[in-house]
């Protein structure tokens, strides 16, 4: 059990914490901004791994993984957009990866790698794109420390923000109750970190928001204060 002795479900949350999806950085400058958004008072990176079969889309491997890490200490959240993620969960932890996520339409028995990537010294996660039900993960939810809501389809930064997938952060928030760590990546900016705050998220991904601004610690300043401001953790939306 990772969830002992909840508090009551109106007790506060623990933290609230900003992770820039490194997928809208200018990657010629990798470090240049990681180093940036650092110096802006984020909490993570959030880094997208995507293989072109699970998703319609290319991206990192663990090498981008490990120049991330030697550009900054703050926690490094992975999110494996991939088939067969239990196939390569151990690369990735040893590249730096802090927490790890997978999504659960890909490994629908997912407790064995939750184990492995426990047992390797990372955090487990679970994700569900916009289409999975909330519901899919409740079985699983003691054995991970963290579940991500998309609310995107995944696959390509910048998309628009799917605010019918939000109601999922308040089913999640209800059945795991408050110490429990969701997360929200998809079209998040200060404006919509409102409804995500309503619901009951207490992580947000944030990517163009953020690293595309022309001042990324304004940014990340106004999505905090409206994250704190808007957040809800008794009977949520």
């Amino acid at each position: 059990m990772n969830i002992p002795n909840l508090p009551h479900p109106g007790a506060p949350a623990h933290r609230t914490l900003i992770a820039p999806s490194v997928l809208a950085c200018d990657l010629a400058r990798l470090g240049d901004e990681i180093r940036a958004v650092d110096a802006a008072g984020v909490d993570w990176h959030h880094v997208d791994i995507m293989d072109g079969h699970f998703v319609p889309n290319l991206t990192f491997g663990p090498d981008i993984v490990m120049a991330i890490r030697r550009a900054s200490e703050k926690p490094l959240d992975v999110h494996l957009m991939i088939e067969e993620p239990e196939r390569y969960a151990e690369e990735f932890i040893r590249a730096g990866a802090s927490i790890l996520t997978f999504h659960i339409e890909a490994l629908p028995e997912p407790r064995p790698l939750i184990e492995k990537i426990r047992k390797l010294g990372a955090r487990p996660g679970l994700v569900i794109r916009p289409r999975t039900p909330a519901s899919s993960l409740f079985p699983f939810l003691r054995d991970v420390d963290m579940a991500l809501v998309m609310t995107v389809e995944p696959g390509f930064t910048g998309q628009k923000f799917m605010a019918d997938c939000v109601v999922k952060a308040a089913q999640i928030r209800r059945e795991a109750g408050p110490q429990f760590d969701i997360e929200v990546d998809g079209g998040i900016n200060e404006k919509t970190v409102e409804q995500i705050a309503r619901a009951g998220a207490n992580v947000v991904v944030a990517g163009a928001a953020i690293y595309r601004a022309d001042d990324p610690r304004a940014a990340v300043r106004r999505i905090r204060d409206s994250l704190k401001r808007n957040i809800r953790w008794r009977d949520p939306i």
